[in-house]
Parts: structure tokens; sequence; C-alpha cells
């Protein structure tokens, strides 16, 4: 099996933090100007969403230092890069976000010359509705969003998303800790859509995640912790990513995978590039540098999130059984990359209206995490 990727890894290596300025791999500053003529590119990615080994052979090739950092989410990226907290060039969004981004004027546009293996890009995710004209983004990865759990632990094996609220597992759910992802569970499991604007519907959802919480259903709202908690059997159930599941499954094989039968959330990660970014041409050499079709499979063998290049994507099952001598489980390679079948009952989250946003911020906060 695959070498197990380790949060701690990243962390050691390549950031102290989000907050303010971060230090890079060698401990000088990242802010916007370096002071000696050096080339810089800031990232902002996820934690666990990168082979680290990409990062140096990068830098060996441009000259270019890659100053890496994480955010936890979605939200907590929007609010560094509203605040002015975080110095970065490139970051690495999901499909809601982008299109909030764009909205809000904050994206560059992309010289595309400077980044011919865009043409890699399978064209499924080109034209999304979060970039319709292509001017803003280069997919990163894309994947599903469902329910992980131990089948030591539960009764049945899980199909729903009434799993996350099941009182019967009080104390061993892990809710995931960002308003989108948990109100979208209640909003599937309540038979509405994640896209849905009727505030009625939305505050519902949240009086069934709100009693959830009050009765003492969750353990946990858990982001990068899921890893530890789900990998040493100290929760039975929690809502996650499928590549995170997979990076799981190598340290405990007794956890699930589960998309539920009402559906969820297909996304795509993009990179972008700020408009405010002090180093774009050093930006789109880093998107070109990860888009080709050698960092999407060695990407896709360390994080297990499929890869929007077409080529990676057909070639992984014999990049993998040639790197590790055995063939790559069809089981776990269809968790990676779901198959049409899956997907045509999920949705792709789309920007909400602001008052809808309002809305979500408010009840969010009246949750209390």
């Amino acid at each position: 099996m695959k070498k197990t990727v380790a949060c701690a890894i990243l962390m050691a290596l390549f950031l102290t933090g989000c907050g303010g300025n971060a230090t890079s791999q060698n401990g000088e500053s990242t802010g916007g100007s370096d002071g000696g003529g050096k080339r810089v590119v800031n990232v902002c990615s996820w934690g666990e969403y990168i082979d680290e080994d990409l990062i140096y052979q990068f830098e060996d090739e441009t000259g270019i230092e890659v100053n890496y950092q994480t955010a936890e989410s979605n939200e907590a990226l929007y609010s560094l890069l509203k605040t002015g907290a975080g110095d970065f060039d490139v970051i690495v969004p999901s499909d809601y976000m982008i299109a909030r981004l764009i909205k809000e004027g904050m994206l560059a546009e992309l010289n595309y010359d400077n980044i011919p293996n865009y043409a890699l890009i399978d064209d499924q995710y080109k034209g999304l509705s979060f970039d319709p004209e292509n001017k803003y983004t280069v997919p990163y990865t894309w994947g599903t969003l469902g329910i992980i759990y131990n089948s030591t632990m539960v009764e049945d094996p899980i199909t729903s998303w009434d799993a996350m609220f099941d009182e019967r597992y009080a104390g061993d759910i892990l809710m995931i800790n960002n308003s989108r992802d948990a109100l979208g569970a209640a909003l599937l499991d309540l038979g509405y859509s994640l896209n849905t604007t009727d505030e009625a519907q939305i505050r519902e959802a949240y009086q069934l995640l709100a009693d959830a919480k009050e009765k003492g259903v969750y353990q946990a709202f858990v982001m990068d912790q899921v890893f530890q908690k789900m990998e040493g059997g100290n929760a039975a159930i929690a809502m996650y990513y499928a590549g995170d599941y997979l990076t799981m499954l190598e340290n405990n094989p007794d956890l699930k995978y589960v998309v539920p039968d009402e559906g969820s959330n297909w996304f795509v990660d993009a990179m972008c590039v700020l408009k405010d970014a002090q180093h774009k041409e050093e930006a789109e050499a880093w998107i070109n540098f990860i888009a080709s079709t050698d960092a999407n499979l060695r990407n896709m063998d360390y994080i297990w999130y499929a890869s929007p290049n077409t080529e990676a994507l057909e070639q992984y099952p014999s990049y993998y059984e040639e790197t590790y001598g055995e063939p790559l489980d069809s089981e776990l390679y269809e968790i990676m990359a779901a198959p049409q079948s899956v997907l045509d009952r999920c949705e792709v989250y789309e920007n909400l209206p602001d008052e809808t946003l309002t809305l979500y911020n408010d009840l969010w906060t009246e949750l209390g995490i």
C-alpha cells in the first residue's frame, strides 16, 4: 500500500500557520518583497493536499521558492483574504467559493499562454458554473463528500444522512466544521437541495443540526482532527471527503465510506491567482507545473484525490501497479474517482445570494461552534 500522509510533515516543512506573514522552508519571511531579488510564490491550500516532493522539484527546476501554507476551510480562507491576514499568490478554493471570489473581484484573470498544461484538463471540468468563461481557474482535484464510519462501531452499514443525526451514536459522531457542509447534510437528510435559497428550508435544516448538538450527538465539530480520531477508533461516524477517507483507511482497515442515497456534494477545487498577487508570473509557473500529467499522477498517489487531468486519471491504475507491484483495488478507485452513477445523484455547490450567505453565517454563529 501507499505511504501514509501525515499532516504534521507538511506543517513542519512548510508553514507556521496562516495568520499574518508565514515562514518559508528556510525561515525567511513570505512578505511581498524578499529584499534580495529572489523569486518566490506564496501558496495557500488545504492540509494533506499535496505531495511535498513536488514543491522541492518545482524549486529545483525553476529557482522559484515556494512558501506553502494551509487553511482549514473555504470559509477560513475567505476570512483570511478579507482581513488581509494572508499574503498569498495562489489559492485552491472550492467551486462555490471561487464563484464568490470572482463576484467580489478578488481573483486575477489568468494568462493561459503561460499555462500550456491547461490543455490536459478534461473538458468536463472547464466552463463550470463557477468559472463559465474559463478566465480564472485551473482545476486541481475533484471528489465527493460523504460519510466515513467504523464498521466495528455501528450496527448496520450506513446508507443515509440520517446517520449524522442518530442519537444511538451520541458522543461518537464527528460533524464537519464548516457551515456549508454541515447544513448541507441536514438539508439533504430533509430532502432539500444543497443549493436551496428557501429560508424556511435552511432554518429547518439548522434546527435538525442544533437539536442534535443539544442532545450530545456530536463528539466534536472537526476538520483535520478527523484523521486522528477516525484512524484511532475514537469515533464511529464522521462526515468528510473521499480522498481523505482513503488516507485514513491505510491506518484503520475497519473504516468504510459511503455517498448516501440522498446524494451529496460533488466538488471541484481549482487553482486561482489573487488579483493583488505580487508574483503573478511565478504563480502561473506553479499552476502549470502542478497541472502536468506527472505531477497529477504523483499527487493522486499521495493524497488519493481524483485528477481533472485526463491522461493522469486514465494512467493512474497502471501507475499504481507499476509502483507497488499489485493492482489498484477497483472499489478504492471508484471511491477516489466516483463513477457517473454516483455523481448523478450529487450536486455541485453554487455560490448563494448574499442574503442566503448572511443567513448561513448568522445561523452558524447561533450554533456556537
